[in-house]
């Protein structure tokens, strides 16, 4: 090991700049779903999107992992949302392509971060990453997927407020994120 190892930070810093909307029965963001993930999801400095979560155990695939296509789930919606990176916005992405590579078994009851991207655009379309990260920065859920922009009217086909759609900040929301480095 390299004395210049030693003085490289072991984390990276984010700044959160908004938090964005969650619903009422979503599974991944739901805050009344009482199986739901209740995951929050915050834009970033980095024009990134972050989801923070906490599997429980009726979450879980194999005892006490959480299971894949929950996981994917995750993924799938944050990289949808890094479309939106002010949360402001009406438009929201819908999938039409997801590819999932699982990397690491996702324990259950610890606090987790996925992050999502945008990677390209192409009119109404884009494409974007994302990857679930451990508590020590090891990437255990990557994905690649493909989403079309729509409004969220045309999405939801209701009336917004019934799905008690916003931002809902809460004590404990940070104002920055400090990810271990996974290089």
């Amino acid at each position: 090991m390299h004395s210049s190892d030693n003085n490289e930070p072991k984390a990276r810093k984010l700044l959160v700049t908004s938090k964005q909307p969650n619903s009422r029965m979503c599974f991944v963001c739901g805050l009344k779903n009482a199986f739901g993930l209740k995951a929050a999801f915050f834009n970033l400095d980095t024009g990134e999107v972050a989801a923070l979560f906490t599997p429980r155990e009726e979450h879980q695939g194999y005892p006490g992992r959480l299971h894949g296509g929950i996981a994917a789930s995750v993924l799938d919606e944050v990289i949808g949302r890094a479309v939106n990176p002010e949360g402001l916005s009406a438009v929201w992405g819908v999938t039409v392509e997801l590819s999932v590579k699982y990397r690491k078994p996702i324990p259950l009851g610890q606090t987790l971060t996925a992050i999502g991207r945008i990677t390209s655009r192409k009119g109404r379309f884009f494409e974007g990453s994302g990857e679930i990260l451990l508590s020590d920065g090891t990437v255990a859920l990557e994905a690649k997927g493909r989403y079309m922009e729509l409004p969220l009217e045309k999405i939801a086909r209701s009336e917004i407020d019934a799905l008690e759609w916003g931002v809902v900040p809460l004590p404990d929301d940070p104002t920055e994120l400090e990810l271990p480095r996974t290089t």
